[in-house]
């Protein structure tokens, strides 16, 4: 069930009428990421904030989450518009409870979308970009391949576009069960780099027409 707006999304959604496009970044913050990947991946957020916050469309369109999870699954930010998105600062520890991050942010999508429909905005189909070094730990497999199977679905059926990034150390084979698209690589620690390359897949979403496909541009930070 969802809940009623509060008065603050009431306003929010009244003072801005503009199709949204909402992605929810699912990040590992397992103890495998402590150190410089940590680091890099806060400085990433930052500039993910920061470049989205150059277009006038997409500060205005683009909606963020954030899912972090280890030995626990938290949001660590709630849906807000990019021009009120603060990144948080993330610390790494403990396990990779991937499954339990996978079906948080499809639920928070689902919501998202009824919420829309509840106050009459349109919306662009739904971003899930999930970043991480490791494959899943401390959870029954039986729940995670449910969350890939759950994943697979949702893209299939045009519901959400799941991307996964591969950060160094992560289980490329583990991974590509969790979506229908193949692993992207990180290159080093080029976080800053694929944020941006995020923030301008958005740029290029919330600017074009509902339905149509945009033209996203190429993914230099990757590795083969």
């Amino acid at each position: 069930m969802v809940e009623r707006p509060s008065l603050e999304e009431v306003v929010e959604f009244a003072e801005n009428r503009e199709p949204r496009c909402p992605c929810v970044l699912v990040l590992d913050t397992s103890g495998s990421m402590q150190g410089e990947k940590i680091d890099a991946l806060n400085a990433g957020l930052r500039a993910f904030r920061d470049d989205l916050l150059r277009d006038p469309v997409a500060r205005k369109r683009v909606e963020i989450a954030v899912v972090a999870f280890d030995d626990e699954v938290r949001v660590a930010h709630d849906f807000v518009t990019a021009d009120r998105f603060e990144p948080p600062t993330l610390t790494a520890q403990g396990l990779t409870r991937m499954g339990v991050a996978i079906h948080t942010a499809l639920d928070m999508v689902q919501e998202r979308k009824a919420r829309y429909n509840e106050v009459g905005v349109t919306y662009y189909r739904p971003w899930v970009f999930m970043i991480t070094d490791g494959d899943p730990q401390g959870e029954l497999f039986t729940f995670v391949d449910d969350a890939g199977r759950r994943a697979r679905k949702e893209e299939s059926n045009n519901r959400v576009v799941f991307y996964t990034v591969a950060v160094e150390g992560a289980d490329i084979r583990r991974l590509k069960q969790m979506g229908l698209r193949t692993p992207l690589r990180l290159k080093g620690l080029k976080f800053e780099e694929m944020f941006v390359w995020l923030s301008r897949s958005m740029h290029a979403v919330a600017g074009s027409k509902a339905g149509r496909k945009a033209s996203l541009p190429i993914p230099r930070w990757g590795a083969r």
